[in-house]
């Protein structure tokens, strides 16, 4: 087993924050370029099945073209794109323009950084502190895609199911019996509930990205966590969605994407789920 000397250890953390800083960063291009990537693919999938063609435009994807400002255009110079300082100290305002940048850029990158901070704190193997620090980090820009565009990319959710089998596979968090059917799980249970929604009211209440993430989720956490993520994620997101409607910013007919609140039950069961589960089958067999 892989120890940090002690002595390391504050390295070891401040090295794993500044990382994390600087996926969210990365995080923040794939929140916003990725659903448009997707858009532009379904478009020129529907054009080639209709017989027609579509404008190319430029080349856009993750890499091409670099930062800019969504307002000026201008391209960002590295010393006004250092995670969190540099929007600190252009007061949330592009340095040419001066129009103003959202605040959710810095607070994605202080989640990511925060994230990994207390994964390697948390986790006193390094392979683990590492896997949990890559699940969180894409559970957070699941979460604000979705919450943007209301869907859960499969370019994100398949490659970390399967990433989550193979960490598993050396018995990084849970044994891969487990992972396999809580993946297994995972995804039958929400397509069950899905199907039963929608045969009882004739609507869709779910999508199959919630599927693909709880699946991710037992894969990378196990069977037994599901049912601590599903009733968290359903608890967080019954008070959210009560919140907001009381609060006028959301109306009772409006969907309200369930992937942020499977992720951040998902964030629950990484950090507390053992402890949890351990106290819930102790109710169990003393009740």
């Amino acid at each position: 087993m892989i120890v940090i000397p002690s002595r390391l250890m504050a390295w070891y953390l401040v090295t794993a924050g500044l990382l994390g800083l600087v996926v969210g960063s990365f995080l923040n291009v794939v929140i916003h370029r990725l659903p448009r990537m997707l858009e532009a693919r379904w478009q020129r999938d529907c054009a080639e099945l209709a017989g027609t063609t579509t404008e190319t435009g430029p080349v856009f994807n993750l890499a091409h073209p670099g930062s800019h400002c969504p307002g000026c255009s201008h391209p960002i110079p590295p010393w006004a794109n250092v995670p969190v300082l540099s929007w600190l100290f252009l007061r949330g305002r592009c340095y040419f323009c001066h129009q103003a940048i959202s605040v959710r850029y810095p607070v994605v990158e202080l989640a990511a950084g925060l994230g990994a901070f207390l994964c390697a704190w948390g986790f006193d193997h390094p392979l683990k502190a590492i896997g949990a620090m890559v699940l969180v980090w894409m559970l957070i820009a699941l979460s604000f895609i979705d919450f943007d565009h209301k869907i859960l990319p499969d370019s994100i959710t398949i490659p970390g199911l399967w990433l989550g089998l193979i960490l598993n596979s050396f018995d990084i968090f849970v044994p891969l019996r487990s992972a396999l059917w809580g993946a297994i799980a995972g995804y039958l249970f929400l397509w069950a509930v899905y199907q039963a929604f929608r045969l009882i009211t004739g609507k869709e209440g779910l999508g199959y990205g919630d599927f693909k993430l709880l699946a991710l989720l037992g894969a990378w956490l196990g069977a037994m966590s599901l049912v601590l993520i599903i009733l968290a994620a359903s608890a967080i997101g019954a008070v959210t969605g009560i919140g907001l409607i009381m609060a006028g910013r959301q109306k009772r007919e409006d969907p309200l994407p369930f992937g942020p609140f499977l992720a951040g039950a998902g964030l629950i069961a990484l950090a507390f789920g053992p402890q949890l589960i351990s106290l819930w089958l102790t109710g169990l067999h003393t009740s």
